[in-house]
């Protein structure tokens, strides 16, 4: 029987409750049965004291998010700081809309990737680009923003950490898109969609995981992330315990 994929919680789910007790929070995520996290920052905490909690709790750091900005002006810092966590990820999980505009500025996105990438990949770690919906917008030739950027930079600098909401949300197949990344793909982000678009836990919504976890593992993911961008239903640490138990339910924990 084939391993299963680790599962781990993108901290910016519960960003409000680390503000306000980040070692507490770490330990609920960690009670829940979360194998590791992906950072949103450090909620306040250096990367030292970050690491030193997460440790205390068995937490593994999967990768996190850090923006282009930062990556561009203060990559030696990414790069010692995440080397210490022992992450081998990190994604840009955001661009401004100068980088929106066209096929070109995609591909001038991809390329600027492309470049930072191969310095961190020389470091030992791989980045990655989360999306959101806006990069399923069609240009010339019904191509999609998303598959230039991924077109313009080499697999080896560049992978995707995919947000299978925000496919579904752009009007496109996770599953479809999964497959279609698989290889390139160590990523992926689990939310659910309610029938009328908001976010859901995991299991609690529209997207059939049996299909998408499925699609997953044949493409070669290496974590699965769970993230809710907002928490209507639940409070967030409750919602993050229901997404986890319904993945347990699917044997996917």
């Amino acid at each position: 029987m084939a391993e299963k994929i680790p599962v781990g919680l993108q901290m910016y789910t519960v960003r409000d409750d680390a503000a306000k007790d980040f070692a507490g929070t770490v330990k609920t995520i960690a009670e829940i049965g979360y194998a590791g996290v992906e950072l949103a920052g450090y909620a306040g905490l250096t990367a030292a004291e970050a690491k030193k909690v997460l440790d205390d709790n068995g937490l593994a750091v999967f990768g996190g998010h850090v923006g282009y900005d930062q990556m561009t002006n203060n990559l030696e810092q990414v790069i010692d700081e995440f080397s210490a966590f022992g992450a081998k990820y990190v994604a840009v999980p955001w661009i401004g809309n100068e980088w929106r505009n066209s096929l070109d500025d995609y591909r001038r996105l991809g390329a600027a990737l492309n470049e930072i990438g191969a310095k961190l990949t020389a470091a030992g770690i791989t980045l990655c680009y989360h999306n959101h919906d806006f990069e399923f917008n069609r240009f010339g030739g019904d191509v999609y923003g998303f598959d230039a950027l991924f077109a313009a930079a080499e697999p080896a600098n560049l992978q995707v950490e995919m947000d299978t909401f925000w496919v579904k949300k752009a009007g496109e197949d996770p599953v479809a898109y999964v497959t279609k990344y698989a290889g390139r793909l160590p990523l992926v982000h689990l939310k659910d969609m309610t029938p009328d678009g908001d976010f859901a836990p995991v299991g609690e919504g529209t997207i059939d995981y049996i299909a998408l976890t499925g699609a997953a593992e044949a493409a070669g993911t290496k974590y699965f992330i769970v993230e809710q961008d907002v928490c209507r239903t639940h409070p967030p640490l409750e919602s993050v315990r229901i997404s986890f138990e319904n993945l347990r339910k699917l044997g996917k924990v």
